[in-house]
């Protein structure tokens, strides 16, 4: 049986999209941009801030089952230009500081609403 998670603290869906969907153990989250959920729109400044923003939503998510960053097995990163790699690497390394989860990085030719980065995550929920 699968069960909507919903919160509040991230942006809303901009599709016929949940942000993230539990089943059993295991919650989805969906691709987190660096949007901040109560204006709507991108933070000010760079990938670096964008990632900030978009770990910020993927833990707002997470936090609607009772878990942090600290239990999600699995994140995929999407850049928008992998020159950002190393700036969105340096975000990402002080959420994730000891035994981080999997990880895929891949560049594609664009995100929704011309976003610099995005990630998703798989977590474990007990």
């Amino acid at each position: 049986m699968k069960n909507v998670v919903c919160s509040s603290a991230a942006p809303a869906a901009i599709g016929p999209y949940s942000q993230g969907i539990r089943v059993g153990n295991l919650l989805f989250v969906s691709g987190q941009l660096g949007v901040d959920p109560a204006t709507g729109a991108f933070v000010d400044g760079g990938v670096e801030e964008q990632t900030a923003r978009c770990l910020e939503n993927l833990k707002a998510v997470l936090a609607e089952s009772g878990i942090g960053l600290d239990s999600v097995v699995k994140t995929t990163v999407f850049l928008a230009n992998m020159d950002d790699f190393a700036a969105m690497n340096q975000v990402y390394a002080s959420c994730f500081k000891t035994d981080p989860p999997a990880r895929s990085a891949f560049q594609v030719a664009r995100l929704p609403k011309n976003g610099r980065v995005e990630i998703e995550a798989i977590a474990w929920v007990e």
